[in-house]
Formats: structure tokens, sequence, C-alpha cells
């Protein structure tokens, strides 16, 4: 049942549990009360949802099965109607959907670097050799491992809170973190510097907030398209589209950015092997309605300079 034309009088947002979830699905919900002000958010329900990647704390998400972990039973819920619309972290999701879900709507981007944190020093170039660092992310770690091949890195597993908490308790000398979750939890100040991304290159979408809806659910899209935002969407096709062609998962260190610039975007990415031994990087600049094709060339160009055998090292 609707009010004042397709409003409905209820709207369902689902998304997991953590601190960072729960305020980027708030702050959708906001953003949808004040585009369409029959919908007030107290007609917004927010129902969270614990996912596999959650439970699973005691190994690597790459040995558990990946980045799907987080999705699943959200996405069960959007094929049940037990939820209207899903929340998620774009870098958390795989390229390819499951079929009948769509993501329209793309929210302006936070910054999408990473943060380093440590209680002790400075930044990773001051890290003494054999100094500890704790991340869950392959992709970090490989290119810390390329500029720095004497630290030693460690599995560091859970939400902001937890790694925050780690590296208090002196499991790891210093972590790496999205400096955009930091942000949107007003704990930026926590940073001890910020990575700048020819230093450390971000995962595909980080920083982006993505909504998920049912493919035929119409109301879904047209409450959530004056939220969508177009340069966003342009730079996250880029990458997503290089990362479909290398199959990137939780097993491959892939890393890329765009930008826009103009009516152009600027796309730089690269590969590394787990190791950090071996690093390709390539770069693309074109217009952004080509944002796909940039992706697609820059990810056909890393395939073939990396071999078929190179994410197996």
């Amino acid at each position: 049942m609707t009010r004042q034309g397709f409003l409905p009088s209820r709207l369902r947002i689902g998304t997991r549990g953590s601190p960072l979830a729960l305020y980027q699905a708030q702050h959708v919900r906001d953003r949808l009360a004040a585009a369409h002000p029959g919908l007030p958010a107290s007609a917004i329900e927010i129902v969270e949802i614990r996912t596999s990647g959650d439970r699973i704390q005691d190994r690597p998400l790459a040995d558990a099965g990946g980045k799907g972990l987080f999705t699943k039973e959200i996405e069960e819920a959007l094929y049940t109607g037990s939820i209207d619309i899903a929340v998620h972290s774009m870098k958390d999701m795989p390229t390819a959907l499951p079929l009948g879900l769509v993501i329209p709507c793309l929210l302006p981007r936070e910054d999408p670097r990473d943060a380093f944190l440590s209680l002790r020093f400075a930044s990773p170039a001051a890290l003494p050799p054999g100094t500890v660092v704790g991340t869950s992310s392959l992709r970090r770690k490989a290119q810390l491992l390329h500029r720095r091949p004497d630290l030693a890195i460690i599995d560091f597993r859970g939400n902001v809170q937890t790694r925050l908490r780690k590296l208090e308790d002196g499991i790891a000398a210093a972590t790496l973190l999205a400096l955009a979750g930091l942000r949107r939890l007003n704990m930026a100040d926590r940073a001890t510097a910020i990575l700048e991304v020819d230093e450390l290159l971000p995962a595909v979408a980080q920083g982006a907030i993505g909504v998920e809806c049912r493919a035929d659910d119409d109301v879904a899209h047209r409450l959530l398209a004056p939220l969508a935002d177009v340069p966003t969407t342009q730079c996250v096709d880029a990458e997503r589209a290089l990362l479909a062609v290398l199959d990137g998962s939780c097993r491959t260190p892939i890393a890329a950015l765009a930008v826009p610039q103009g009516d152009d975007i600027a796309l730089s990415a690269l590969i590394v092997s787990p190791d950090g031994q071996t690093l390709h990087r390539t770069e693309r600049r074109g217009l952004a309605r080509d944002a796909a094709r940039l992706g697609r060339d820059a990810g056909d160009e890393l395939r073939r300079r990396g071999g078929p055998h190179f994410f197996l090292a």
C-alpha cells in the first residue's frame, strides 16, 4: 500500500550489523527521507542481518569463500522480500550479482585512500625491519611487502573497533584501514598517516556505498534515483569492469582507482603477487561515458602482463 503516489508506507533496509554498516544504512535512510518528504525516517526500518563473513573470524576470508560471504544472507533476504533494499560497502561486492538483483544507486564517494595506524611509528617507512603489521587484506599486504619485504604481516580480522583494540593490545605494531570508514565513524583522528595512492593504491570501489534492490522493484528504483551520484557510478564502473576481467576475488591482490577529471576519468590499476615481489601497474584516461570500456581495456593489459599463473604464486 502506498501514499502520495509511489511512496511506500514502510521501507526495510537490510544491512550487516557492524557499527560502520549501521552508519551507512542510517545515512541512506536519512538521504531517502530528505529526498522524499512524504516518507519520514520513522517509516524506514533498518534490518540487521548477520552474514557468513561476520560469523567467520578464525581464518582469512579467502580460505572461506571470499567476498560473497558478506552479501549472501542479505541478498537472500532481498529475494524473499523480507527487506526492500540493501546497503553495501561496494568494495565487498562481487562483480557478478545474483540474477534479478541490481545496484541502481551509488552515493557520493568518500575519500578512497588508506590510513596507517600505529601507536609507535609515524608511517610505513618508519617501521623497523621485522615489525609486525596486521591486516586482513591481501591487497594491502602485497603492496606493503612490495615496498617493505622485511616486515612481518599477520592476519587481522574484525570490524574497525576490534582491529583498533588489537592494536592497543600489542598484537601488531601497526595496521591499515580505509580512511572512509574511519571518517564515517568520526574516528579519522585515529589515523597516524593518510597514505597517498602512489604509495598504496586502494581497493576497487573503496569508499563507495551502493544500494541493491530487486530488478523488478519499480518503487525501490524511483526512491533511489535521486540519491545516485553519476561521477561515483562512472568511476566505480571502470574499477569493477577491470576487476571482472581479472576475475578478482579475495585471493587476488588487485587495486584500482578512477577519479573524475572534467568529462574524463583517469584510472590507475595494478596487480601484485601475494608475496609482493612482482607488481604490474597501468593507467588509462578517457571519456567518463566510456568508463566500463576503459576498465576492461586496463584489465586486459594487466592480465596479459601477469600471465595465466600470476595469481597462483
